[in-house]
């Protein structure tokens, strides 16, 4: 499972975005690997579609995507508290990491730091 942070499903959307092209070939190379997001990432992701009246298309471009809405599991809010705690990441940062725990996966990101917090937390991440 490869988990997206919102940086690489941003980048994929908006052409005019700086990690576009590293964020399609992030995902149309991932082959086989399913692929997931958290509601938050997917929300994040979602938020400029919106103001610009194209929620739709963009549902429909993750929806062929095959990107999975991510349960966090049992207990989230407490894994989620003791994450930001011992991270220091912003809690979306945090949804990724829970969702790669949780479902046993690496992430895709672009935010270095992240990677970094990933990393000490003994999850592979790509970018």
């Amino acid at each position: 499972m490869i988990v997206l942070d919102a940086s690489v499903l941003i980048g994929h959307l908006n052409a005019g975005d700086p990690h576009h092209a590293a964020a399609r070939t992030l995902i149309e190379e991932s082959g086989a690997m399913p692929l997931g997001a958290s509601a938050i990432s997917l929300a994040e992701t979602l938020v400029a579609p919106a103001r610009a009246g194209r929620l739709e298309e963009a549902e429909a471009v993750l929806g062929r995507l095959g990107i999975a809405a991510l349960d966090l599991g049992s207990g989230a809010p407490t894994r989620l508290a003791a994450l930001r705690a011992t991270t220091g990441r912003k809690l979306p940062d945090c949804c990724v990491l829970l969702a790669a725990q949780e479902h046993e996966g690496m992430i895709a990101t672009f935010d270095h730091d992240l990677a970094k917090a990933a990393g000490a937390l003994g999850i592979e991440a790509i970018a």
